[in-house]
């Protein structure tokens, strides 16, 4: 009832899914759309803060204390919830997470359950364990109900059916709601129509199911920002409620929420403040669920925090801008990476969490995916925790072609021993000079093999006619 974090494993590895994408006219519309109106919103809310660096700085900063100290935060947090009302499960992996959250609900008596959208969940496949069990897991969040409806995959952080225009989110709902049969593409039919769907779920539910954006150590608070309000329906009316958290979601108190309360929806949404922050705590008699479970999932987390380098994935507050920004993902979309967990920050998490796997295909995803990225730098620029995503990308592309003798490695090796001797270097240069002779208008087309294995993909540029070490000693002496 569990698997690892690369929770598409029919998908084949990223350079295959991203052509793939590539030849998708709709699809690259659809994406460069949408990720042009959300960055350039973006960017004008975060231009109204003069303060914005400092409060990346402070995100960063109150993220490392917290990654430094995890184990006293956690047991900080279990005891303030359970002093509340709540009951904690520690769950080591998915298996064991997707175990405990069946179990709560057979317990409950309930054969269908609503959920607030959560990244935790999909990581696990909570919803193919829960349905293996007899049970039913209804999606609330709209998009996340276009993905789940049209038995499709999400391809985006914050707005999972992104790939999707609203004609072909009509067409979905068509086909899939009952007395919809003269639903239009416009948007707010579209949503009444999702509305008078999960409204029956809503009043029927005796369990939802909900992830965390953040916890507050201090006082066991779990917290869920959304913005639509269908959170807010989970989080109250069912009987019993289930929260799925990533470990590292902590924050140790409420003024540290308060940074990234100002950092998430202005990279996120663009908006000044979230529309909808729920925060429970515990349970609250009269008010809200009767039982409050907190499941503390690892899942790989603990390994990665093993790592100097690449444990600062784990800061991600899944705000999705360094998506928005990226070249690589405006062109490929989520779906090529074959992961929950898409563009630059599914580039260095993914292959974290999932590290040690045994099946083959899925360990070749995850050493394909931080090759997944042109090192252009601007998924740091906009990341409100600053993760150095590139230095993380290079660092794991170093641990995946560690001990192995790969084309690239081995031309690498190459250039490094070229490189060493300034004769060696010059006889390089000499030598690659014949390639302009089969250029064209600058551009190698062709090359023989191995050369091949870089121009049946892409135009090589043609050598300058003239060497920097030529221009400097004819220029300078």
């Amino acid at each position: 009832m569990g698997r690892n974090p690369v929770t598409w494993l029919g998908s084949p590895t990223f350079p295959n899914a991203a052509r793939d994408a590539l030849s998708d006219v709709q699809l690259r519309g659809n994406l460069a759309h949408a990720t042009t109106t959300i960055r350039t919103k973006r960017a004008a809310a975060v231009a109204e803060l003069p303060d914005w660096q400092r409060l990346r700085e402070s995100g960063q900063a109150i993220k490392d204390e917290v990654l430094s100290n995890l184990d006293s935060y956690l047991e900080r947090l279990e005891a303030a919830v359970t002093a509340r009302g709540g009951i904690v499960h520690w769950a080591r992996d998915a298996a064991e997470a997707n175990e405990i959250v069946l179990r709560l609900v057979k317990e409950a008596g309930a054969s269908e359950v609503v959920k607030v959208k959560s990244m935790a969940t999909a990581e696990i496949g909570l919803n193919e364990a829960l349905e293996e069990g007899g049970v039913s897991a209804i999606e609330t969040d709209l998009a996340e109900l276009i993905v789940q409806l049209g038995d499709d995959r999400p391809s985006h952080i914050l707005v999972p059916a992104i790939h999707r225009n609203r004609s072909e989110i009509r067409d979905i709902f068509r086909s899939r709601m009952s007395g919809v049969e003269d639903l239009s593409d416009t948007p707010a039919e579209l949503a009444e129509a999702a509305r008078a769907h999960l409204r029956r779920k809503f009043l029927s539910a005796k369990v939802a199911i909900s992830g965390a954006n953040f916890a507050v150590a201090d006082t066991g608070s779990v917290v869920v920002v959304e913005s639509e309000g269908n959170g807010r329906m989970c989080l109250t009316l069912p009987e019993t409620l289930i929260t799925v958290m990533g470990i590292e979601k902590l924050v140790p108190t409420w003024s540290d929420l308060e940074v990234f309360l100002q950092l998430l929806p202005r990279s996120s949404t663009a908006e000044r403040m979230n529309p909808y922050t729920s925060v429970w705590t515990g349970v609250t008699p009269g008010d809200g669920p009767r039982k409050f479970h907190l499941v503390l999932l690892d899942n790989g987390r603990t390994q990665t925090l093993a790592d100097r380098v690449g444990r600062q994935a784990l800061r991600c507050i899944r705000c999705s801008a360094c998506l928005n920004v990226c070249p690589v993902y405006e062109r490929t979309g989520g779906q090529a990476y074959g992961s929950v967990y898409p563009g630059p920050i599914g580039a260095i998490l993914t292959p974290q969490l999932g590290a040690g796997t045994d099946d083959p295909q899925t360990a070749a995803l995850l050493k394909s995916l931080p090759f997944a990225s042109s090192l252009c730098g601007a998924c740091y620029e906009v990341c409100p925790v600053r993760i150095d995503i590139p230095s993380v990308l290079v660092h794991l592309r170093g641990k995946a072609v560690e001990g192995t003798h790969t084309p690239e490695s081995v031309a690498m090796a190459a250039a490094s021993w070229v490189m060493q001797s300034p004769a060696r270097f010059r006889l390089a240069q000499r030598a690659a000079s014949v390639l302009r002779l089969i250029s064209r208008r600058g551009k190698v087309k062709r090359l023989p093999w191995p050369g091949s294995k870089w121009t049946d993909s892409r135009d090589l540029p043609a050598p300058a006619a003239e060497t920097f070490s030529a221009w400097w000693r004819r220029t300078r002496g």
